[in-house]
């Protein structure tokens, strides 16, 4: 069965306008050999016209997808609205939504089955649309080769899903809609037009292609991908010649000589890894259930656990393990401090993972109970940041598992679907690495398409199935590869090494320089104490033990109520100025008491700015204390006697005065540790309010999210709906300019003969301006001569349903043709009538005139025909009668003109025979033939007729006449004589009328 492309087009809010440029760009003459997968976000309960809106647009077979449908080329096919989709095996398989409403991302959906299904024949385009649905489809199509377009912002009406596709790094194209088929057609004619050449067994010349490629790609990238297995390495450079339509490999590498940007794009192209939060969720079960419960179960309370996920690209799989830790030392109180080392190749993917925030779409891979408790929604609404507590589990470094030094001591190791795409030899030498890693008991997790071969020795396998094993002790005397092997040369990776040793002990860095002044700080300096503006001890150095002391009661770090007799007065108003004037504050000569004891010491607090930038305000500060003999800080010698009792006594006011406002500073204080207290408590009433308020935000977001959903609907709807009044827009326009182009007047009248729409030409028939629009029928008054039964006959025809037409006339003239008739709607049900009226003047003249010359051209016959003539009415009253007739029995044209046809020739006509035919000849359509007659007069003689009569009929609503023809049959020479005359006999059907 032959395999072709297959195109997924997802799209939102704005989708319709893009879907039109894409399909009307579309060559009509060309079979492009692809089948188009239309998934748009559609309202649950609205019926959706979008197969009828594509139709207009392409000459391709439109459906909408039914359950199981069979995919074939050039065809395209759309979701229907409330369901899922995904295709399996050529087929679209239909899946009721896990809820109607909400977040649903059915492109994510659609897009992950077809780049599970399709492969490298897999192609996805992400149209305008809110929200980041598509992001996670795009990551999935790339990963198995496929290709990526993205509408050009700018020209969508709502950029997030666009914008959203594009910030993963992964797109092939951005283009505006009305571009992409030319750039579709290009890129499917270079992929697949040619039959794929058999990589299985690479030949020589593509060895060197390969080898030329992994060149240039370590000179640039720094790492080496010859030891990648050529299946991988063929299929990802073929699709970046795709990508740029270039046929042979010797230039495409003479394209990444002058490119430098393509090599980085084919080193992203190589690094793609397809990967989601809890992916393969029956392994993470296992892992959850089987793995970490056996994992700490030798730990030790203090004991860290420490996991390195080797190849976690964008940390989707790295943040699952650290949520299932996180969520194990709740449940059992485990290990306090867990270390997760996740690292990759992809200097970018670990920079995103870093980052900790990730698109909307992954609420589809993670429980809404761990989404809530793991996750916080950013204010955008279309990403998700991990919690700060599960991101604080891990550490995120760049390294290269081939070359880089591994860690060591390590509880469990992840590296799953890694070791699929390297060469057999390499993935000997990373299993024995991993052994090598892992502490005793440790655990391997690996993908589920791997193994550890040949060191099953040193595993035992905790789930065959889920690739979970945990290691063993090297009894057996394995051969393994030497470590050697994976240590880069020293000149080279020295600062890797170095970097690597600091991820190690982040905690509990060593620096040489500060080792360096502490040692000097503990020998030579003062005491002295970092703290910050509170008061509260940040760093100790050198011996404070004779300014200090614990306080009784619960313990704290600040320095104030620490501080000795002698002291703390001092220091409290030195810290007090320090704070406030941002300035250096000393005393000096101070009697501290120590021991029982007092000392004399100098005081300086100095403010101290922890950044870089010395115009920063202070938010440290450091207070030094120093010990002075007595001579030194003694004040000058007064001499003998020279002190009387008023110095005395001013010494003991002073003396006085100091303790009062040493008594005011205590109630002071005490009254700030009374208000501390109230803050304290008014702080965790804020926190319970502050919990409540999350609650409730929680409640929001999800309402924000339903309201976002239907809002997607609500536009795409509304745009089904703008396309559909513009088409009844163009079709009323259509009917007003048909209905002025061929003059007829027409009334709409409703149900209750009021009128509800007019053309220009019925005015002069009835009066009508535009106001008149909502009047009843009946309150107009007509042009019509004679006719006033208008609302009459619309009743008549509205209640047996029979059209009626008659002719009317207006006053002024004009002659027009009115015909009612019932106004039927498509479901056949009547909602009123309608009135026409066309304009018979031109036709009324003309019939005029047709009736004119015939009656010319019948009175022109009349006179030249030499038989006897005469033409009856339906009275049998003489109209006219030709000149052979007054001529052959010798009477005037007074004489015979309106007279009753027998009572000519004083009653001599009046034959009872003659006159009964002649009298049924009208209503029985019949004609007389040779009826015979003989007549006798003064002027003529005695005369032998026939005679011969047939109805005429002149013209629609005029009456019928009989016209008689009169031969006569008299022998000549014998007077009376008649010759034997045929039988008379009527006929009953005259197919032959005269007109």
């Amino acid at each position: 069965e032959k395999q072709f492309p297959i195109v997924g087009i997802g799209a939102s809010a704005g989708g319709l306008a893009a879907f039109e440029a894409f399909f009307s760009a579309m060559p009509a003459d060309l079979e492009t050999g692809m089948a188009f997968v239309l998934v748009q976000h559609l309202a649950p309960d609205h019926k959706s016209i979008l197969t009828e809106l594509i139709r207009r647009y392409t000459r391709m077979r439109v459906s909408e997808v039914e359950d199981g449908m069979e995919v074939r080329p050039d065809c395209a096919y759309i979701i229907p609205p409330n369901r899922d989709m995904a295709f399996l095996n050529g087929t679209l398989q239909l899946l009721e939504p896990r809820e109607p409403r909400g977040l649903r991302l059915p492109i994510d959906f659609f897009f992950r089955s077809l780049a599970q299904d399709q492969h490298e024949r897999a192609i996805c385009i992400v149209f305008s649309g809110t929200g980041s649905d598509g992001t996670l489809g795009v990551r999935a199509v790339k990963g198995e080769g496929g290709m990526v377009m993205v509408q050009e912002p700018d020209t969508t009406q709502y950029d997030g899903m666009p914008r959203s596709a594009i910030a993963t790094g992964l797109v092939d194209y951005v283009l505006p809609p009305a571009e992409m088929p030319e750039q579709l057609i290009a890129y499917v004619t270079h992929a697949f037009a040619r039959r794929p050449r058999p990589v299985t067994v690479p030949t020589q010349r593509s060895e060197d292609i390969l080898k030329k490629i992994c060149v240039l790609l370590r000179a640039q990238t720094g790492h080496d991908f010859s030891q990648y297995k050529e299946n991988t390495l063929l299929r990802r450079i073929e699709r970046r010649m795709a990508l740029h339509q270039i046929e042979q490999a010797a230039d495409y590498i003479s394209y990444m000589n002058k490119n430098p940007k393509e090599v980085d794009a084919l080193f992203r192209d190589l690094l793609i890894g397809v990967t989601s939060f809890f992916r393969d969720p029956a392994a993470f079960a296992v892992l959850e259930t089987k793995g970490i419960p056996r994992l700490l179960a030798d730990k030790a309370a203090g004991d860290p656990v420490r996991i390195w996920v080797c190849g976690c690209s964008t940390g989707e799989e790295a943040y699952s393990i650290a949520i299932q830790m996180a969520e194990f030392m709740d449940a059992v109180k485990g290990p306090a401090k867990v270390q997760i080392f996740a690292t990759d190749l992809d200097k970018m993917a670990i920079d995103q993972a870093r980052s900790g925030i990730f698109p909307a779409s992954i609420a589809t891979d993670i429980s809404p109970e761990r989404l809530v408790r793991c996750f916080s929604r950013e204010p955008d609404g279309s990403t998700y940041r991990v919690q700060k507590y599960v991101r604080d589990l891990l550490v995120f470094s760049e390294h290269d598992v081939i070359k880089d030094p591994p860690f060591s001591k390590i509880d469990l190791i992840s590296c799953r679907n890694l070791l699929i795409y390297l060469k057999a030899e390499l993935q000997r030498k990373l299993i024995s690495l991993f052994h090598y890693a892992l502490n005793p008991q440790g655990m391997l997790f690996l993908g589920p398409s791997e193994t550890v071969g040949e060191f099953h020795p040193l595993f035992s396998p905790v789930d065959r199935k889920w690739k979970i094993y945990r290691r063993l002790e090297d009894v057996s005397g394995t051969v393994r590869p030497a470590l050697g092997d994976f240590v880069p040369p020293l000149s080279e990776e020295v600062g890797r090494v170095g970097r690597l040793r600091r991820l190690e002990r982040e905690e509990g860095k060593v620096n040489l320089h500060a080792l360096t002044e502490q040692a000097l700080l503990e020998h030579y300096a003062e005491a002295g104490l970092l703290i910050n503006g509170r008061g509260e001890i940040l760093h100790i150095f050198g011996r404070t033990g004779k300014y200090l002391e614990p306080v009784p009661g619960d313990a704290g770090m600040n320095i104030l109520p620490m501080a000795r007799e002698g002291l703390r007065r001092e220091l409290t108003t030195a810290l007090h100025k320090a704070v406030s004037r941002k300035e250096m504050t000393q005393y000096a000569g101070l009697q501290v008491k120590t021991n029982g004891d007092f000392i004399t010491a100098d005081l300086t607090v100095r403010p101290v700015r922890a950044g870089a930038n010395k115009t920063e305000q202070p938010d440290l500060y450091l207070v030094i204390l120093k010990e002075t003999t007595a001579a030194a800080t003694a004040p000058p010698a007064v001499p003998e006697g020279s002190l009387d009792a008023e110095a005395g006594r001013r010494i003991m006011e002073l003396e006085q005065e100091l303790r009062a406002k040493e008594e005011y500073l205590q109630t002071t204080l005490e009254e700030m540790e009374t208000s501390n207290e109230e803050l304290k408590s008014t702080n965790e009433e804020l926190q319970s309010v502050n919990e409540e308020m999350q609650s409730t935000n929680e409640e929001l977001e999800t309402s924000k999210e339903e309201l976002q959903s239907v809002n997607e609907e609500l536009a795409t709807v509304n745009a089904e709906l703008q396309n559909k009044v513009a088409e009844l827009s163009r079709a009323n326009n259509d009917m007003n300019n048909l209905l002025a182009g061929t003059g007829v007047g027409t009334l709409f009248l409703d149900p209750r003969l009021r009128i509800s729409r007019f053309t220009p030409a019925v005015a002069p028939v009835l009066n009508l301006i535009q106001s008149d629009v909502g009047r009843p029928l009946s309150h107009i008054v007509s042009n019509m001569v004679g006719y006033d039964r208008l609302v009459e006959d619309v009743e008549t025809v509205l209640d047996n349903l029979v059209p009626k037409e008659l002719e009317v006339q207006l006053k002024a003239g004009p002659w027009y043709l009115m015909r009612i008739r019932p106004y039927r709607t498509q479901e056949n049900t009547i909602e009123g009538a309608v009135i026409t009226f066309v304009d018979i003047s031109e036709l009324k003249r003309l019939v005029d005139a047709a009736r004119e010359a015939r009656a010319t051209l019948a009175e022109n016959i009349l006179a030249t025909v030499r038989q006897p003539l005469v033409a009856l009415d339906e009275e049998l009253r003489v109209i006219m009668a030709n000149r052979a007739f007054y001529a052959e029995f010798q009477v005037t044209e007074a004489e015979t003109a309106g007279r009753l046809f027998y009572e000519l020739g004083d009653r001599r006509w009046d034959v009872p025979e003659l006159r009964r035919l002649l009298e049924e000849l009208l209503p029985g359509k019949k004609v007389i033939e040779n009826f015979p007659v003989t007549l006798e007069g003064e002027r003529t003689g005695r005369r032998s007729l026939l005679l011969n009569a047939r109805r005429i009929v002149t013209g629609a609503g005029e009456p019928e006449l009989i016209l008689v023809a009169i031969e006569d049959i008299t022998v000549e020479g014998m007077p009376g004589a008649a010759a034997q005359p045929p039988e008379a006999k009527p006929k009953q059907e005259v197919p032959d009328e005269i007109k």
